[in-house]
């Protein structure tokens, strides 16, 4: 996720402060992936050795307020304009915890699917319980939260899928005197 130019969108809006900065994140994305203040105001000190974002002074409070300058806007209109590389995907540890247990003697990789099954599917139910609420009560400021949580959504669905097929493929590797973990108990 892009902390620095979700930063840059939101000081594209208006000049804000840090603080004002994490809470209009997370209230755009429903706090589905909270801010830390610590690494809000680290990425701002990166965007003004940057160029991209100055402080305007402070609000009367002791708040010291950031904007975001003509390079900061070039910036994320490039984002905006861009899709997001999927060349180097992120490190999926479900996806890496399987991989080892299939692989090594003495772990159970079907208690290690049945375990991620059922917290992904509780993620799910609470997911689609959200988006449900959500769209029962819309206001056209949901709309962000409920892209948001359509994404959680699938998400949630794919990585289920995802563990079906892994079961299945241990079951037939298995089947087959081949795939599996040959030290699992």
């Amino acid at each position: 996720m892009s902390i620095r130019h979700s930063l840059l969108a939101l000081l594209q809006d208006q000049p804000r402060y840090g603080y004002e900065l994490r809470v209009e994140f997370e209230d755009r994305t429903g706090a589905a992936w909270p801010l830390n203040i610590g690494q809000v105001y680290t990425t701002l000190d990166r965007l003004e050795r940057d160029g991209l974002v100055s402080k305007d002074g402070d609000d009367g409070g002791g708040h010291v307020i950031y904007s975001i300058t003509s390079a900061g806007v070039e910036e994320v209109a490039a984002w905006f304009s861009g899709a997001v590389d999927r060349g180097n995907p992120p490190r999926n540890e479900i996806a890496i915890k399987l991989a080892l247990a299939v692989t090594l003697p003495g772990v159970d990789a079907s208690e290690v699917i049945q375990s991620q099954r059922e917290v992904s599917v509780k993620a799910l139910q609470e997911h689609t319980q959200a988006r449900k609420a959500v769209s029962a009560n819309q206001r056209s400021s949901d709309t962000a939260f409920l892209l948001v949580l359509d994404s959680l959504v699938f998400q949630a669905e794919a990585e289920v899928r995802w563990l079906d097929l892994c079961e299945a493929r241990m079951v037939q590797g298995l089947g087959k005197g081949g795939l599996g973990n040959p030290g699992a108990s």
